[in-house]
């Protein structure tokens, strides 16, 4: 199984960006599905989770109002939307997937993960 992150860039504060992570080489039941972000000097966070018949996504308290994530079942690809970017948003941002599905607290941690994508950089400047 492969994830492969796009949709990175640089964007002006206040500005949007759309992330996509497309999955392949595989069957696509996962269990959980993550957004994780690490800026440098900084450890791996958790962003957004869909957790499969967890109900709707859920977020860090930093992308509650400003973050959505959803999903492109036939397609095989989950999305993040990020509105209202901010300075401190700045960061690689990864997609996981997880084979098992787990509750949303544990799937908040990055190390309950099987697969990752290479990152994609999102750098929130003016």
């Amino acid at each position: 199984v492969q994830l492969q992150a796009s949709g990175g860039g640089l964007v002006q504060p206040g500005g949007s960006l759309r992330l996509s992570c497309a999955a392949s080489g595989g069957t696509f039941s996962f269990g959980n599905m993550g957004w994780f972000r690490q800026a440098p000097g900084k450890e791996r966070q958790f962003v957004a989770v869909w957790t499969r018949s967890g109900g709707n996504p859920r977020y860090a308290d930093s992308a509650k109002g400003r973050f959505t994530m959803s999903m492109d079942s036939a397609k095989n690809t989950i999305y993040l939307q990020m509105n209202s970017l901010k300075p401190e948003d700045t960061a690689v941002y990864y997609c996981a997937a997880r084979k098992t599905r787990i509750i949303v607290g544990a799937a908040a941690d990055a190390s309950h993960y099987d697969y990752w994508g290479q990152g994609t950089q999102v750098t929130v400047s003016s």
